[in-house]
């Protein structure tokens, strides 16, 4: 439990953007694969993106050999945000003085469910908001139902993961957003939505949960089989989760590729849509070649 309290805020926004069953056919990007070599004729320097889905963890990587050669080949690795002792969601969730009402979110059942969920975590469950339960809730669906993490294992998410293999070859790691900011975002998301639409969310991914439901579960076998469409002529369907953060990590992106190479590990989404970084990538005269890692 402590591993998921850990990582689950890093954004799962990969189960939110546009992954369905329907996703079978292909784009113009014609690949099945989460790893791109980034490289500008003016730059001597070999960077690459890495789609990542945050529910995945070690297994998923490990079987990656051309992935994980192309990280320890690079001189830096760039992820979402770093976890930074003192700084972490449940160091920032700890400290704050306002407590939610639960009554009005869950009923008794489903209140004593999510009690016996964090009975074994230091987080002081009643300063989590709505969204944040949300998010939690559904990234431990996605963990122990779809994909069937064992329940004893230790490795974190995929992308902290890769930053566990980064740091094992001393390679500097790199965040592109705090904590809090991400935290922020979960919250902002979903801004002046109504609390009876929170408390009916929250009891259907509970009761997912309880019945160990696989309604939710496409995106999974999608990210595993690599059976993408990338819909870069499609307009991104959030500015807050997409649009603006793809421009916010372009300016660092840029100053880095041009210097280092770096390997960048973000949620897959985040290469997708006419605002992916691929896109705009490619705008700015950067060639973006698949590499199969399968």
């Amino acid at each position: 439990m402590k591993s998921y309290l850990l990582t689950f805020f890093a954004l799962i926004l990969i189960g939110h953007v546009g992954f369905s069953k329907e996703c079978i056919k292909k784009d113009s990007l014609k690949t099945n694969t989460v790893l791109y070599k980034v490289i500008h004729p003016e730059f001597k320097k070999t960077s690459y993106l890495f789609g990542t889905h945050h529910a995945f963890g070690k297994p998923f990587f490990d079987g990656l050999k051309i992935a994980r050669d192309a990280l320890t080949a690079s001189d830096v690795l760039i992820k979402e945000n770093l976890n930074i002792p003192g700084h972490l969601a449940i160091d920032i969730i700890n400290k704050r003085t306002k407590a939610t009402n639960w009554k009005k979110y869950l009923d008794k059942d489903e209140y004593h469910f999510i009690l016996n969920l964090f009975s074994s975590s230091d987080l002081t469950f009643d300063k989590m908001t709505p969204a944040e339960l949300y998010a939690f809730l559904s990234r431990h669906h996605k963990e122990e139902i779809c994909i069937g993490k064992d329940s004893t294992a230790t490795y974190f998410s995929l992308d902290d993961y890769i930053a566990s293999v980064a740091r094992e070859h001393q390679m500097d790691v790199i965040g592109l957003e705090t904590t809090k900011e991400q935290l922020d975002l979960i919250n902002g998301d979903v801004k002046g939505m109504p609390r009876k639409v929170h408390k009916k969310r929250l009891s259907r991914m509970i009761t997912r949960i309880k019945s160990k439901s696989l309604d939710l579960c496409a995106e999974i076998d999608w990210y595993r089989h690599m059976n993408f469409d990338f819909k870069l002529n499609q307009p991104c369907q959030n500015t807050l989760v997409l649009t603006d953060r793809n421009q916010r990590w372009m300016i660092d992106l840029l100053d880095h590729f041009k210097s280092k190479n770096c390997f960048v590990v973000v949620g897959l989404s985040h290469l997708m849509f006419e605002c992916g970084l691929i896109n705009q990538l490619t705008r700015l005269g950067y060639n973006i070649e698949p590499i199969e890692v399968k």
